[in-house]
């Protein structure tokens, strides 16, 4: 691995690392934040960031703020790139020139499907590869939560349920909770995983909590002023999902957010306090 920014932050330092991939076969960059604790050689537990459609490693950790919380809460906080990348057209990474699709929007599955199946391995990232790589070369441990926002919140959501007992909390900001009944759900779908909807509906939230093996608590922030929540977020279809499965469920809507960060920025905060007591909780 190589290291390829460094910044003090808060007492911690906010670094950026580029590896070798196996599981997508391309180069691959995350952001790491290690607070201060991290820095004096405690292991902490892991906050994982799973980032939304046309953002890179950069986005959430020069916008949310979470360093602060982070370095009061002891975690560290890993936001990797969004899918796998080919800047010089040299790997064969396959892409669209949309920007719902292909590079930039690997929807955190593992693509079935040509010319995707090839390197769009996100869940196989996420979930394996990325998390052996930091609890090896970072003073973390094993006890990990999940996050992330639109694209990102569909990806904590389904990732947590398809992976009971990995992760000790969920939360998401503006998922795409029926991916699979949107239209970016379903151009993403269609192209990586092939027309079977039996394939669709396992990697999506509403219809994977009829069935979820572990009854993760969910914490969901949506802005009432979002110009994709009528059209492709459909949060009320995750409340009557959750509520018809006996599923827990904290949805909360904010009047006046969008979907941009300000609204992250402005409840990033609440959502580290929530995993930190989780990971607290595992550790007891």
């Amino acid at each position: 691995m190589e290291r390829i920014e460094h910044h003090a932050s808060l007492g911690g330092r906010q670094e950026v690392w580029q590896h070798a991939s196996t599981t997508l076969g391309c180069p691959m960059r995350f952001g790491v934040y290690l607070p201060p604790a991290a820095l004096r050689g405690e292991r902490c537990p892991v906050l994982y960031w799973l980032s939304g459609l046309t953002c890179t490693e950069q986005n959430f950790i020069t916008k949310a703020g979470v360093q602060q919380h982070a370095a009061q809460h002891g975690l560290i906080v890993i936001a990797p790139d969004t899918s796998p990348r080919d800047p010089d057209g040299t790997l064969g990474v396959a892409n669209d020139p949309a920007y719902d699709l292909g590079q930039g929007a690997g929807f955190y599955l593992d693509a079935t499907q040509s010319p995707w199946a090839a390197h769009f391995r996100m869940e196989s990232y996420v979930v394996q590869e990325l998390p052996a790589l930091v609890e090896t070369h970072f003073p973390a441990t094993a006890q990990r939560s999940l996050s992330g926002h639109s694209m990102g919140g569909h990806g904590a959501l389904t990732l947590a349920m398809r992976h009971p007992g990995r992760y000790a909390s969920v939360s998401a900001f503006s998922p795409i909770v029926a991916p699979s009944q949107v239209p970016w759900g379903q151009k993403a779908f269609a192209a990586y995983l092939g027309e079977d909807r039996s394939a669709w509906a396992a990697h999506d939230a509403v219809a994977l909590i009829a069935h979820a093996a572990e009854r993760l608590p969910l914490l969901v922030d949506q802005g009432e002023a979002d110009d994709f929540l009528a059209t492709q977020l459909r949060p009320e279809l995750l409340q009557a999902a959750c509520a018809a499965a006996g599923h827990p469920l904290t949805l909360r809507l904010h009047p006046g957010y969008d979907h941009s960060y300000y609204f992250i920025a402005s409840f990033i905060g609440e959502h580290v306090a929530w995993h930190a007591q989780a990971l607290r909780a595992r550790l007891l």
